[in-house]
């Protein structure tokens, strides 16, 4: 009777300790990372990640109580990084917008842009009406992209150049191997401090706005979009804006500002 009394307080023990264990265990949240997107994202040599959005992916997790692991990938790959479960949320300076709210989730936005018309040192372009007949670049499955694609007749532009990464799409704007690239403000502002005569020739006249994004229903969206939520009341939000853009955000912007979910119209 006693070996079973030990035994059964020794089966009891062990679940006990499981159960501790398994409420301890911090969740991990899966995020995918464009590794090239600086300030937003940057992989460094280590494999280590740094940025404005890997800075508040890693605030947010900390709201929650979580950890977060990074996962290298393309910009293409994040949609279907999602689809497939092998990442969580995906951060990337992605744009919202009424196509993607159709089959992604997105949490509040946390960033204002807008799309630029840039150019190098030598480019003849002064204006958005002077890419008719020229070799225009975009990355690959962007807003930026994508106007170029939808515009192509429109503004006459002779060829669309698609890049996999920001480095290539302005290192051949910069030294004259296309005539110019489509692409947010903020990254062309960033690159424009490394690129000497790099330049806006034009900024668009509609705005986005760049949120986190999630498979379409996550649980994990409200959570995400609260915890945000809170940055922006703490002021942590602006402070990463003033961190990586060197700025103060602008009152009222989505930086500052807590906004309601993005919905699908």
């Amino acid at each position: 009777m006693l070996k079973m009394l030990k035994a059964s307080l020794l089966v009891a023990t062990s679940l006990m300790l499981a159960i501790s264990s398994a409420a301890t265990r911090a969740e991990t949240i899966e995020v995918g990372v464009y590794p090239t997107n600086p300030p937003f994202e940057a992989k460094l040599p280590d494999g280590s990640f740094e940025g404005f959005e890997v800075d508040l992916i890693k605030a947010v997790a900390a709201k929650l109580g979580a950890d977060v692991k990074f996962t290298d990938l393309g910009f293409q790959g994040l949609f279907a990084g999602l689809a497939s479960g092998r990442i969580d949320v995906a951060i990337t300076a992605v744009a919202i917008t009424p196509a993607r709210l159709k089959n992604q989730d997105f949490t509040q936005p946390y960033v204002d842009t807008a799309l630029v018309l840039a150019g190098g040192p030598a480019t003849s372009l002064r204006k958005l009406g002077d890419i008719r007949g020229k070799t225009i670049g975009g990355i690959a499955s962007t807003t930026g992209e994508a106007w170029l694609r939808e515009n192509r007749d429109r503004f006459g532009v002779a060829e669309i150049k698609s890049y996999d990464t920001k480095e290539n799409l302005f290192l051949d704007t910069f030294n004259g191997r296309i005539d110019g690239a489509v692409h947010d403000l903020n990254a062309v502002r960033y690159a424009m401090t490394k690129m000497k005569g790099l330049q806006v020739v034009e900024r668009f006249p509609s705005t986005a706005q760049l949120g986190m994004m999630l498979k379409k229903d996550s649980p994990l969206t409200p959570r995400l979009n609260a915890a945000i939520g809170e940055l922006k009341k703490d002021g942590t939000l602006a402070a990463l804006w003033r961190k990586w853009l060197g700025s103060e955000p602008d009152a009222g912007s989505s930086t500052v500002t807590v906004l309601p979910l993005p919905r699908a119209q």
